[in-house]
C-alpha cells in the first residue's frame, strides 16, 4: 500500500495552497439534499428547498443557519475553522421527501455549487443525501460530481450521504472520500461530516491516501425493518464502526430508498481505507454478503389497520405511539390521507394527539373562523396519488380551534438538533377526543418539540399518532410505553404490491424470488 499512498499524496498535493504557508486552504463547503419518492405527487420546486419559501441559503446566510447544529454542513464548518481555511459556501438546499425534483431547481443548486468550485478551491466538501431523481435525472448526485470532475479533475472531495443513499457509479467516480450515516433514527449525522472531512483534510496534509470500493446487492429493504437498533441492521451497522477501529477512514452500508422505481434503488456499501484498496474492497464486500444473508428479515409483513387499532386499546398506559407509517413526509408522502386518523376516529379512541394532517386550505378555513370558533371541515385527502392509483380521500371533521401558531420552531434533538423547523401557519384542531395538528407546509414528528410548539404535552397523552416511519424514534420512543404500527394509505406504504415497478433492476428481492 506505500507505493499508492505516496503515489495519492502526490496526486492532491499540487491541487491548491494546502499546507504551502503562501495563503489560507480554500474549501468549498455545501449541501444539496433530496431524498426522491418517485410515486410521491408532492412537487418539488426550488421554495421546497428552503425554510419558508424563496431560495435556500447561501455564504452567511447558510453558515447562520447550520453553525452549531447536528447537520453534517455543521461539521464541515468546524473542521474548517480549526484548520484555519476560507471557507466558500455557494448553498445549503434541503428539502423534505417528495417526488422529482424540478430540473429548474436542480439547475440552480448544482449551478451554484459548481459556480463556487471554478472559481478555484483546495477540497470541497459536500452534505449530498444520494437518493435525488430529478425529472431528467435517475441520479442527481452524480450528476453533480461529475460537473465537479469536469471543473477541478484534481480537488479532493469528501461526500457526506445519508444511509437511504441509492448509490450510482458516478457518486462514487467523483468522490474522493464517501462517508455515510450509521444510525436510523439519523442521529449521527454531524458525525458522518467529521468522518468524511477529516480523511479529505488527512489527504491533504499527506497523512493519508483514500481508497475507495463499493458495490450493491439487488435486495430493497422495507423500510419499516431498517431501524439500527434493531436486527438485522444493528448488527451490519456495529460491523462498519468495527472496520473503523480496525483503520477503515470509513465504512458505510446503506439500506437504499426502496421507493424509487431507478435501476440502482437498494442496499449498497462503501468502505474507503488508508491506501489499501484490497482491504477496502474485502470489507466491502463482507458488509454486503451479511446483509444478503439477512434479506430475509429486511421484509415487513403488513397487519390490518382494524388489529392494530384493537391491539392499541389493550394497553392501559401511555402514551402508545400509533405510526401512521404509509404517510410519512420523511419518505415523500402526502402526509394528508385520512385513512389512520378517521379509523382512530371511528374507534373511539380517547386522549389522542395527532401529528399531523398536511391541509394548507383547512389551516386557512380555521384561522378565518378564530380561535375557540365551532367548525366543521373537509380534512386531508387534497391530493391524489396517482403513483398508486390512489384518489384523495378527505374526512368531515367537527371540533373546535384550540391554537393557531407561525409553525417555527427549533428541533431539541438528538435528530437534527439546533436546526429550525417551519410547518407553516399551523392549527391545532380540537374534537373532544383527539387534538389533531393541521400543518401547511411537511413536517416529519422526529423531534419533541414539534408538539410542544403546539402547547401539546405528548408525554401527558394516552396515544399519540405519529405520521412517521422510524425518525420518531428519536425524539418519542424514551417516553413511548408501546408501540402499535398502522397500515394506513399513502405512497410510503410497505406493501411494494401496490407500485408499479418498472425501470428497477430486475431481479430483485423481495419483489422477485431469489
Amino acid at each position: 500500500a506505500a507505493p499508492q499512498r505516496a503515489q495519492a499524496v502526490q496526486q492532491f498535493a499540487c491541487c491548491g495552497n494546502a499546507g504551502t504557508g503562501r495563503e489560507p486552504m480554500k474549501i468549498v463547503i455545501a449541501q444539496m439534499k433530496h431524498e426522491t419518492n418517485t410515486f410521491s405527487p408532492v412537487p418539488t420546486p426550488l421554495a421546497r428547498f428552503a425554510r419558508g419559501g424563496g431560495v435556500p441559503p447561501e455564504g452567511r446566510d447558510a453558515y447562520a443557519a447550520f453553525k452549531g447544529t447536528g447537520a453534517a454542513i455543521a461539521a464541515f464548518f468546524d473542521l474548517a475553522e480549526a484548520a484555519g481555511a476560507e471557507m466558500v459556501i455557494p448553498i445549503a438546499a434541503n428539502a423534505w421527501p417528495s417526488g422529482p425534483v424540478e430540473d429548474a431547481a436542480f439547475e440552480y443548486i448544482a449551478g451554484s455549487i459548481c459556480a463556487a468550485v471554478a472559481a478555484g478551491c483546495d477540497a470541497i466538501l459536500l452534505d449530498l443525501h444520494g437518493a435525488m431523481v430529478t425529472r431528467s435525472l435517475d441520479d442527481g448526485e452524480g450528476e453533480l460530481l461529475a460537473r465537479i470532475r469536469r471543473i477541478a479533475p484534481r480537488v479532493p472531495i469528501g461526500v457526506a450521504l445519508d444511509m437511504h443513499s441509492n448509490l450510482f457509479p458516478a457518486m462514487v467516480d467523483g468522490s474522493t472520500v464517501i462517508a455515510g450515516y450509521q444510525t436510523y433514527p439519523h442521529i449521527d449525522v454531524y458525525e458522518t461530516g467529521l468522518r468524511a472531512g477529516k480523511a479529505v483534510l488527512a489527504l491533504l496534509a499527506g497523512k493519508a491516501a483514500p481508497a475507495m470500493a463499493w458495490g450493491n446487492r439487488p435486495m430493497l429493504p422495507h423500510v419499516m425493518r431498517q431501524a439500527s437498533d434493531d436486527a438485522p441492521n444493528r448488527e451490519l451497522q456495529a460491523r462498519c464502526r468495527e472496520m473503523e477501529q480496525e483503520g477503515a477512514l470509513a465504512a458505510s452500508l446503506f439500506v437504499g430508498f426502496p421507493h424509487a422505481d431507478i435501476p440502482n434503488a437498494g442496499l449498497s456499501a462503501v468502505v474507503v481505507t488508508d491506501g489499501d484498496p484490497a482491504l477496502a474492497r474485502r470489507w466491502c464486500d463482507e458488509l454486503l454478503d451479511l446483509a444478503w444473508r439477512e434479506r430475509e428479515a429486511f421484509v415487513y409483513r403488513v397487519e390490518p389497520l382494524a388489529r392494530s387499532l384493537a391491539r392499541a386499546q389493550e394497553y392501559k398506559e401511555g402514551p402508545v405511539v400509533l405510526l401512521d407509517h404509509y404517510d410519512n413526509a420523511a419518505s415523500g408522502g402526502t402526509m394528508d390521507t385520512m385513512a389512520v386518523l378517521g379509523g382512530i376516529l371511528d374507534a373511539g379512541l380517547e386522549d389522542v394527539a395527532a401529528f399531523a394532517i398536511y391541509d394548507p386550505e383547512a389551516v386557512q378555513e380555521m384561522i378565518r373562523a378564530g380561535v375557540g370558533a365551532q367548525v366543521t371541515l373537509a380534512l386531508g385527502g387534497k391530493l391524489d396519488m396517482p403513483g398508486i392509483g390512489r384518489k384523495g380521500e378527505p374526512r368531515v371533521v367537527a371540533g373546535r380551534v384550540k391554537l393557531i401558531s407561525d409553525g417555527c420552531f427549533r428541533n431539541r434533538g438528538p435528530m437534527g438538533r439546533g436546526e429550525q423547523m417551519d410547518m407553516g401557519a399551523t392549527v391545532v384542531l380540537d374534537t373532544g377526543r383527539v387534538e389533531i395538528v393541521v400543518i401547511s407546509r411537511h413536517q416529519e414528528p422526529n423531534d419533541y418539540a414539534c408538539l410542544l410548539a403546539v402547547g401539546i404535552d405528548p408525554e401527558a397523552k394516552r396515544f399519540l399518532m405519529l405520521k412517521s416511519r422510524v425518525h420518531w424514534r428519536a425524539g418519542f420512543k424514551p417516553i413511548a410505553k408501546a408501540i402499535v404500527e398502522c397500515a394506513g394509505v399513502g405512497v410510503c406504504t410497505s406493501d411494494y404490491g401496490v407500485f408499479d415497478f418498472r425501470r428497477v433492476r430486475r431481479p430483485i428481492y423481495p419483489l422477485d424470488s431469489m
